[in-house]
């Protein structure tokens, strides 16, 4: 392995080369936040706020037909779609965890299975105790894959009870598990909170022992100085959603007050439910400008900071930032490659404000992840497009038919 200058490449023998003279070859993107199955109900509720999309539409929705095939078959879906675009790594967060992590080695892409707990049934368990229980079992089945890696994911502060959280920091302890949370995503869950529990959800949360670097805490939208400063202090990892916290209305994160404060910030789609789509380059454009829209100051959230957010950042929230993330001599192998000399993305003056404000996904031709090549001129190399998009309509037709 190695990078090298193009005079040196002249004397490296390979079994293979790529003549690639008009792109950007960079680390893949990791996706530090999404529900992967949720891909096959996409578009099903839009224009709504965070509770009545939840409450009255798709938790519904997945009582009537989430079960491991939907999980699978959800997932493979959402895993081609994210391949084709460039990201190369999903910390995912849902049930049926074994199916899951079979889409995940069947698409060869990496991924992290975050084990969704709550004190309320759903298809997958009946109580606290039991979404943990199946959690271990799952895990068991993929102890040593290279690609799939198993976290915690409590839902939320208002789904998960304190005894709960505690057993969730202990067993992350005992087992070497990160915890993937919901936090601070609405107002209206801040102030429930406080009116519940005599204090705000982090607070909570530090009370409860969860705030630490094994933490990633999805959204934190309505986020105080104060709350900025604890998180930094603690070495809690955060994944930013423009897309889903815009079209759910949630706000916006005060996102260069955490990179100020020293806070690890990554870049997350959430569910094709609330995007509606997998992209983290349009993410990516999303998260520099309503920064700048929103404080008012176009020095904010900067193209490389955003950048590093799809990458490095990712990649060290998920404690992988040896091993991914950045192109390094002695890393794995999970690169991209981009064609940059469409009308779009001509002249180039600078490769990285291109990458994130002007490049498209599509302008994605490559992608290996650890060394495989898993797309390759724009063509998905494991799985079959025509067969996902059948299974796709399937599915809908289910769904339709209530």
């Amino acid at each position: 392995e190695a990078i090298v200058t193009a005079e040196e490449a002249k004397s490296v023998v390979a079994d293979e080369v790529l003549h690639l003279p008009q792109h950007v070859l960079m680390s893949g993107l990791v996706n530090l936040h999404g529900h992967s199955a949720m891909t096959l109900l996409r578009g099903l509720a839009d224009d709504l706020a965070l509770m009545d999309w939840l409450n009255n539409h798709i938790w519904p929705a997945e009582g009537k037909h989430v079960s491991d095939a939907f999980v699978h078959d959800g997932s493979v879906l959402a895993m081609a779609e994210m391949l084709l675009g460039g990201t190369t790594m999903i910390n995912d967060m849902y049930f049926y965890h074994g199916a899951v992590a079979r889409a995940g080695l069947k698409a060869g892409m990496r991924t992290f299975v975050g084990c969704s707990i709550l004190e309320f049934p759903t298809n997958y368990a009946q109580s606290s105790a039991q979404y943990i229980e199946k959690s271990l079992a799952e895990a068991q089945e993929f102890a040593g894959e290279d690609l799939v890696r198993f976290a915690w994911a409590p839902h939320a502060p208002y789904t998960v009870s304190d005894d709960t959280f505690r057993t969730v920091v202990e067993l992350a302890d005992k087992h070497d598990w990160l915890i993937h949370c919901h936090i601070h995503e609405t107002a209206f869950e801040v102030e429930s909170s406080v009116k519940e529990h005599g204090k705000r959800p982090l607070a909570r949360l530090d009370d409860l022992g969860v705030l630490n670097s094994r933490l990633i805490t999805a959204h934190m939208v309505h986020t105080n100085a104060e709350e900025v400063a604890l998180a930094a202090e603690r070495g809690i990892s955060v994944a930013h959603n423009p897309a889903s916290n815009m079209k759910l209305a949630s706000g916006c994160a005060p996102i260069q007050a955490m990179l100020d404060a020293g806070v690890n910030v990554g870049l997350g789609t959430d569910g094709a439910a609330s995007n509606n789509k997998l992209d983290m380059f349009a993410d990516m454009r999303l998260g520099a400008l309503i920064a700048k829209g929103f404080s008012q100051n176009p020095t904010d959230v900067k193209a490389y900071d955003v950048l590093k957010m799809a990458t490095i950042n990712g990649a060290k929230a998920l404690h992988m930032g040896d091993k991914i993330g950045s192109l390094e001599v002695g890393k794995q192998a999970d690169v991209i490659a981009l064609d940059l000399s469409a009308i779009a993305t001509q002249p180039v003056f600078d490769p990285i404000s291109h990458l994130v404000y002007a490049a498209d996904r599509n302008q994605v031709t490559h992608v290996w992840v650890n060394g495989e090549a898993v797309v390759q001129e724009r063509v998905l190399t494991r799985l079959n497009q025509a067969e996902l998009l059948s299974n796709a309509q399937e599915w809908q037709q289910k769904i339709m038919a209530k």
